[in-house]
């Protein structure tokens, strides 16, 4: 197969897991009662509102839509210019109806994936247009992000609302792995840990990930898992999203480590690579 041939069957598997994504984040909405859409979600400042307000946003960015502008102030919870950007959908829609922000999700989305499938992206590096907030990503990042954000999301609503649901699809399966690649940058960069360190992340749902640190001090994807790995940390796929996502800490006795103990508690006191 061609690199374009693989390009884009790379990226065609992405717009398929969003879609799925897109499709179960909207039937959970559908099925959330609207008192509850007042609910606080684990993301500080953000309701169940804000989270939809939010999907719809850089939705209808992406499906074309004008950039919008408000007025954010200095929100206590935003940090960053990408938090001022993400706060300015959930200003605009706070008057919004349930229905409303449903319906301006669903028709985003369908526009947007009915122009994916008619004029599917062959290029993984190319640059997509539109994309929100001129962010400097490919397609292939952007195309690869759409599925982690929305599936956090609709997690993020769940635990919210109490529904749990939604850890055995495929936008959960490509999530976690997609988080899963960060543990060398956890490893070699925030925990530190010296070269030759190893680390093997056995997540139930997935085959093991291993990592090592290089000469250089950078943590580094494993193709073959190390006979002897300094730490062995083993869980569940909702343990690994609450701690990667940085949403919640695991419950007792949730994760097991072999190995260097202390290690292993570095590395899972520094897991969260994602707001």
């Amino acid at each position: 197969m061609s690199a374009t041939g693989e390009d884009r069957e790379e990226l065609a598997g992405y717009i398929g897991v969003w879609w799925q994504a897109i499709n179960d984040f909207l039937d959970l909405l559908e099925a959330v009662p609207e008192q509850q859409w007042a609910t606080p979600t684990e993301l500080p400042g953000w309701d169940v509102r804000a989270v939809a307000s939010h999907v719809a946003h850089l939705e209808g960015i992406l499906a074309g839509g004008p950039e919008e502008t408000a007025e954010v102030g200095e929100p206590p919870h935003v940090r960053g210019l990408m938090g001022l950007y993400t706060e300015i959908g959930v200003v605009n829609r706070r008057e919004a109806t349930p229905d409303a922000i449903i319906n301006e999700i669903r028709e985003a989305t369908t526009a947007r994936h009915t122009t994916l499938l008619a004029d599917p992206p062959t290029d993984g590096s190319a640059q997509p247009s539109p994309i929100f907030g001129g962010v400097p990503w490919t397609w292939r990042t952007l195309l690869r992000n759409r599925p982690l954000d929305v599936w956090m999301h609709e997690q993020d609503v769940r635990r919210a609302v109490g529904m749990p649901g939604g850890m055995d699809t495929a936008p959960a399966k490509h999530t976690a792995e997609y988080l899963a690649e960060a543990m060398g940058f956890v490893l070699g960069k925030k925990v530190g840990a010296p070269s030759g360190t190893t680390l093997v992340l056995n997540m139930a749902g997935s085959e093991p990930f291993a990592f090592t640190v290089n000469d250089a001090g950078r943590g580094e994807a494993l193709t073959d898992l190390p006979t002897d790995p300094t730490v062995t940390l083993t869980m569940d796929r909702e343990t690994f999203i609450g701690l990667a996502g940085g949403r919640h800490p695991a419950e007792p006795d949730a994760i097991t480590v072999d190995g260097d103990q202390d290690l292993g508690r570095q590395v899972l006191a520094s897991m969260a690579t994602t707001p």
